[in-house]
């Protein structure tokens, strides 16, 4: 997920040299003849790792496989106090692309700032996996976390979700799933620059060409990828901003206003409203998709961490870290 060789002027200063480094980051490992889904996957991880180093030290991290469908998960804890609320983080990528250590370190600032446990989904990608496998994993996680989490020294009363693009996604389509199975819905949804509708809109004209970190090209691919067919690109579990959202957890979202999926953020927004959901989203000018992992140089994306994370412990019954 890089674009053209310079950033554009929009960008805050250190965004555009995240964009610069990650761009430089992909130049030195060019697309060779016959690259695997799975070569693209080991670049992007390559790429990435710089941006998912440092950060806050977790006074535990631990490794599972959980359910029926033995997903693995990893569970960052900044306290080893019993009885942490937590958030399931879904790490963004397309549904194709990124992991558990790309965003390592996103998770592990939500954990510190927020006081609570973190817990990343290895979900399994497209176009292996089409959906809604992904969807099904991560529900099957948070049914593993309310029925074993105490054993594992977690509040299984007090649940929130979290991604960012694809992530962001998942996380209310995996609220969706649940009001279908009838089970309880989840304390709250932290939505980074979500892809919640593959409609092409104004900001994906203005965006969605070279100097931005996601580009619209990428976008039909990531769908396409994602999706089983025609049927699908209607599904509201697929597309979320087509459900009916009423019900639904209350949402902070954190809307990148230089990023082609703006729109689709600010219409996100404005329908959960609509449905009487509690939302607080806040627009970051001069941000870019991806732009919160670029917190260890970015004021901006420190700014949005702290914002989320105050409204995250809140939710949760946490004092911030």
């Amino acid at each position: 997920m890089s674009q053209g060789i310079e950033a554009a002027d929009d960008l805050a200063p250190e965004i555009r040299q995240f964009h610069e480094a990650i761009n430089s980051g992909y130049a030195a490992h060019p697309p060779q003849p016959g690259q695997t889904m799975a070569d693209r996957r080991q670049v992007a991880e390559r790429v990435r790792a710089p941006w998912a180093a440092g950060g806050p030290a977790m006074a535990r991290t631990d490794e599972l496989r959980v359910g029926p469908r033995g997903v693995r998960i990893r569970i960052h804890r900044p306290v080893l106090d019993r009885g942490l609320p937590s958030l399931l983080y879904i790490h963004g990528g397309g549904w194709m692309l990124f992991s558990l250590d790309t965003h390592d370190r996103l998770m592990r600032e939500y954990a510190a700032r927020a006081g609570i446990a973190v817990i990343g989904v290895d979900y399994s990608l497209s176009p292996e996996a089409k959906f809604p496998t992904a969807l099904e994993e991560i529900v099957s996680v948070i049914d593993w976390l309310r029925q074993d989490g105490a054993g594992a020294g977690l509040d299984p009363s007090r649940i929130a979700i979290a991604g960012d693009s694809a992530g962001a996604n998942m996380a209310v389509a995996a609220n969706l799933l649940l009001r279908r199975q009838a089970k309880p819905l989840l304390d709250g949804m932290l939505l980074n620059y979500g892809a919640f509708d593959h409609a092409v809109t104004p900001s994906h004209q203005r965006y969605g060409g070279d100097g931005y970190m996601l580009n619209s090209a990428e976008m039909v691919v990531f769908w396409d990828a994602y999706l089983r067919g025609p049927a699908d690109y209607e599904d509201p579990l697929a597309v979320p901003l087509r459900a009916d959202l009423q019900g639904l957890p209350p949402a902070f979202l954190a809307i990148a206003g230089c990023d082609i999926l703006a729109d689709g953020n600010l219409s996100m927004a404005a329908a959960l409203r609509a449905a009487g959901v509690p939302v607080v989203a806040n627009l970051y000018e001069g941000a870019s998709h991806s732009f919160l992992e670029a917190v260890s140089i970015s004021p901006l994306a420190d700014r949005a961490l702290t914002e989320s994370a105050t409204w995250l412990a809140r939710r949760l019954g946490r004092t911030c870290g």
